[in-house]
């Protein structure tokens, strides 16, 4: 369940009373999700979302907001945030921040078909093209998905857990890390990071909503392309195959909205090893050193080599 937090009628109507969207009628919690508590409220106006942050700071909610503010000025299917009457995208309940958004119709897929798909990857690609021009502000109030984050979360995780199956697997992470090349003239700019099927809306077989801005940080753009040959290409139930010809389809088709460039092409083995090496802290209590999930996917991405892999995907 999505709803966290419990708020009475009396404190979501005393909550829109500073806004501009007349009266409060009812409300009713979503479903899905996981992290924050979002609520679909109806007033006599409309339709709109409450989301309450359970963990994220002010900064770090108002990084979402302008961002999608902006995504919104540019056409890109997204809900829009909604100022109070003090200006602001960001309101303050017991201490923890808030946003109303848009309520934007569809349904949520679990089995996109092929064309559905096309649209998501598509609409990636253009999410980055616009993304590539914006300047961000409270940047350095989200986890920006890079090698130094990667090793200090990771570290972090070591001394939390404090066994030395932890302290041998941080050994490993920090080696790993080591071997990763990613020149600071890779592109780079806002991703979205969580393409689960409920953070996306169709309607009538359409691609109608990018959600849930929870985790987009700034980082290279390979990033958001490997969360979607992660999702497509690679079997999670054998953990050692990845369908090379899968994620080339992908790769075309975002490839036709956005150009990769040349550096791009060369770095996107090591983008994939660290997007792997990020799910490691996440999971970072789970298996023994010697064996685990995202080891198994990095010797196995190895095995395959940088060269290639560069050549299965973009000779």
């Amino acid at each position: 369940m999505a709803l966290k937090t419990e708020f009475s009628e009396s404190e979501l109507a005393q909550i829109l009373a500073n806004y501009n969207l007349e009266k409060y009628i009812d409300a009713t919690p979503f479903t899905n999700g996981t992290v924050q508590t979002n609520i679909k409220i109806k007033t006599s106006k409309g339709q709109y979302v409450f989301r309450y942050y359970e963990n994220r700071t002010v900064n770090s909610v108002s990084f979402e907001t302008n961002f999608l503010r902006y995504l919104k000025d540019h056409n890109f299917p997204c809900p829009a945030p909604f100022k109070n009457k003090y200006g602001s995208y960001v309101g303050i309940h017991k201490q923890k921040p808030y946003v109303i958004f848009e309520y934007m119709e569809g349904q949520h897929i679990k089995e996109p078909n092929e064309n559905q798909k096309k649209q998501l990857i598509q609409k990636t690609a253009v999410l980055h093209h616009i993304s590539k021009n914006y300047t961000p502000i409270y940047i350095e109030d989200r986890w920006n998905y890079s090698i130094e984050l990667c090793r200090d979360l990771a570290q972090q995780a070591s001394k939390r857990i404090n066994t030395s199956n932890s302290k041998e697997k941080l050994s490993w992470l920090e080696n790993e890390l080591l071997k990763l090349n990613l020149p600071k003239s890779l592109p780079m700019g806002i991703c979205h990071a969580d393409f689960n099927f409920s953070n996306i809306l169709y309607k009538d077989d359409q691609f109608n909503a990018l959600l849930d801005f929870d985790d987009a940080n700034y980082t290279y753009l390979l990033f958001d392309l490997v969360v979607l040959i992660e999702s497509w290409a690679w079997r999670h139930d054998v953990d050692k195959l990845l369908n090379m010809e899968e994620a080339k389809e992908i790769i075309i088709e975002y490839s036709k909205h956005r150009r990769l460039s040349d550096i791009e092409k060369k770095h996107l083995f090591d983008v994939y090893k660290l997007s792997i090496l990020i799910d490691c802290v996440w999971y970072f209590e789970r298996g023994d050193v010697k064996d685990f999930y995202e080891k198994r996917k990095i010797d196995y991405l190895d095995q395959i080599g940088r060269e290639l892999f560069y050549q299965e995907l973009f000779c």
